[in-house]
């Protein structure tokens, strides 16, 4: 596995410790406003740089946890909701600083498992004493680093090389433990309303790829030409993914000798925690009447009046259970509002426009909760009854 995506390194601390310049340092350039007003940075904002010696980017620079005033609450507020999309914080102090706004900041790094530098600044005006150090040390942090006007940034970004996890910038293949080279994977992929004219989803577009890097033969079809191509050439296919909208369609013209599979359970493995999800997906026939279901759309969209999380999986949902049941829609990477107890499931999408630690992050407080957590394929594929045939290819990976 390469470097094929951008780690994320989220920059916390107090007002005026110098994060917006540490940015500029390691970016070689001035890309954040730097100013000796505290506050000058108000909320999170995302700078895509190189950083020599390491790769590609980005980094987080966030207001200061020590902000007050109502406003200012509401700027830590959006600061902490940081750490769920990062895969390295760097802690900022100056002045010996370890106190309330640093020890909250380090409990949320280690509640959410990211690994943390804390980096001493301005220390030509003021140096780190052995105790401070030592105490951050104790803290669980990764690497204790010093930073002055003429200190150089490079044990900053050695730092960063040797504790920044690899899952922060590689992705696994979707499908290479599924196939071989030679293989013919076949995608049934509706055009309908919800399809960016021109344009394929963003998860039917990484599949194609998967299939390509594996050393095998892709076809693409829509589900209303995939019956009388299967009739007419004779191909089997070693495995057939489908949109999770035409499953029972896909299932029916799929023959039986045939692995089948969705898009989104192919994220599902590849992002979410699929064996939450296996536990999860059953629990749909023990909704009651009243239950509240929370589904969570991890990128915003033009909503289309058919929508599959908003109008579909509800539809489907309520005819297959029989029962009464309310629904609570998250967009992107919003704050739940209601109490996560609230809910009796959770049905998260493929998550194809976030990282998997954000998944993760975004579905842990129900996992916590013991609430059932499942995702839009594979709630599809069971209320559908196809739900073992869809689930099949990947029980003996799991293994």
């Amino acid at each position: 596995m390469g470097k094929d995506r951008q780690p994320f390194i989220g920059i916390f601390g107090r007002r005026n410790n110098g994060k917006s310049t540490l940015i500029n340092r390691l970016a070689g350039q001035e890309i954040a406003i730097v100013s000796d007003i505290p506050g000058t940075t108000t909320d999170p904002v995302k700078k895509s740089f190189e950083i020599t010696g390491f790769g590609p980017v980005v980094l987080v620079d966030t207001a200061g946890t020590d902000d007050i005033g109502e406003l200012g609450t509401k700027r830590v507020s959006k600061t902490l909701q940081t750490i769920d999309r990062i895969d390295l914080a760097i802690l900022i102090v100056t002045n010996n600083q370890l106190e309330e706004p640093e020890e909250k900041l380090i409990s949320e790094f280690k509640k959410r498992d990211v690994p943390f530098l804390v980096i001493h600044n301005k220390e030509d005006l003021n140096p780190a004493n052995k105790n401070i150090e030592k105490e951050y040390r104790k803290s669980g942090v990764a690497g204790f680093l010093k930073l002055g006007s003429a200190l150089s940034t490079e044990p900053i970004i050695d730092a960063i090389r040797s504790t920044i996890p690899e899952s922060a910038y590689t992705t696994p293949t979707l499908l290479g433990d599924l196939i071989h080279p030679g293989d013919i994977v076949l995608l049934i992929t509706p055009i309908d309303i919800e399809a960016p004219a021109g344009r394929m989803i963003l998860p039917q577009v990484q599949t194609i790829r998967d299939v390509l890097d594996n050393d095998a033969t892709c076809i693409v079809l829509k589900e209303t030409e995939a019956k009388a191509f299967l009739e007419k050439t004779g191909i089997t296919p070693a495995l057939v993914v489908t949109d999770s909208q035409v499953f029972a369609k896909a299932n029916e013209i799929t023959p039986k000798n045939v692995r089948l599979t969705s898009f989104s359970i192919l994220l599902a493995r590849l992002k979410g925690d699929f064996g939450q999800y296996m536990t999860g997906t059953p629990k749909i026939d023990e909704l009651r009447d009243n239950d509240r279901v929370l589904i969570l759309e991890s990128c915003t969209h033009h909503v289309a009046c058919d929508d599959i999380g908003r109008e579909k999986i509800p539809k489907w949902l309520k005819k297959h259970t029989g029962k009464q049941l309310e629904f609570d829609v998250i967009a992107g990477l919003d704050n739940i509002k209601r109490p996560i107890n609230d809910y009796a499931l959770v049905i998260q999408c493929g998550g194809c426009m976030i990282t998997r630690k954000q998944l993760h992050n975004r579905l842990k407080p129900a996992i916590e909760a013991n609430i059932p957590v499942t995702n839009y394929g594979m709630a599809i594929a069971w209320v559908h009854g196809i739900y073992h045939r869809a689930t099949a290819p990947f029980q003996k990976t799991e293994k």
